[in-house]
């Protein structure tokens, strides 16, 4: 495959490597030749079977577009944007393309949030949720992507019973906790990420699967597929 890179950071420029260890060739477009998406030109995509962007908040929106109406399947792995999900599902289907999305394309981190989903029946017996979130002290959004779904899967009416508290220090690769706490026991589930080959080998393989697929899909209910 032929597979554009939008963003070279920690993350994107192991995507990269990872991509090349598994035979594709990639393009990296970093996002001072990019400004509001301009450099994704139909010219420049025409050869480009995928596009990867692991960018920043402020500029994944102009890249979906872009990526979209160039009519290329696009994975996402930049966060903070998901309040335009509805705009970004009618352009998928009006451009009859695919996208993968994901606050964390890790499938431990996905296993993770099938057991918190199991363990959120806990919030119906007295118990009580917290979430504690660590990344890297250059982290742009806070709370995580992946600490605002994991609060998500809890269900219904989590997002006024369970607190997100955010720490950003040092290298921390991602760290997320969920505490869930009675006054006769406490139960504790943990992930915790060693390095970013999780996220990058998940975002690889969504992006060999995405090209043969329509539609916009969340990772967490695909991952299980690839």
């Amino acid at each position: 495959m032929n597979i554009l890179l939008l963003g070279h950071g920690k993350t994107g420029s192991l995507v990269a490597e990872v991509a090349r260890q598994r035979g594709h060739d990639v393009q990296v477009l970093r996002s001072a030749d990019n400004p509001e998406g301009s450099g994704l030109t139909a010219a420049a995509l025409a050869a480009v079977d995928a596009v990867i962007d692991f960018t920043t908040p402020q500029a994944v929106l102009a890249n979906i577009r872009a990526g979209l109406q160039a009519g290329k399947p696009m994975v996402v792995g930049t966060t903070g944007w998901y309040e335009h999900m509805p705009e970004v599902r009618e352009l998928v289907t009006r451009t009859g393309t695919g996208m993968v999305y994901a606050a964390n394309f890790s499938v431990g981190v996905n296993l993770f949030f099938e057991i918190a989903r199991t363990a959120s029946a806990a919030l119906e017996h007295g118990y009580f949720g917290q979430i504690f979130e660590r990344h890297h002290a250059q982290k742009k959004d806070a709370p995580s992507g992946t600490a605002l779904t994991l609060r998500s899967v809890l269900g219904e009416g989590a997002d006024q019973r369970v607190e997100i508290t955010s720490f950003r220090e040092g290298d921390v690769v991602g760290q997320h906790e969920l505490l869930l706490d009675s006054p006769a026991d406490t139960i504790y589930l943990c992930h915790d990420a060693k390095s970013r080959r999780g996220f990058a080998a998940g975002a690889v393989r969504a992006a060999e699967w995405i090209p043969s697929q329509r539609g916009c899909f969340d990772f967490r209910d695909i991952w299980r597929q690839l």
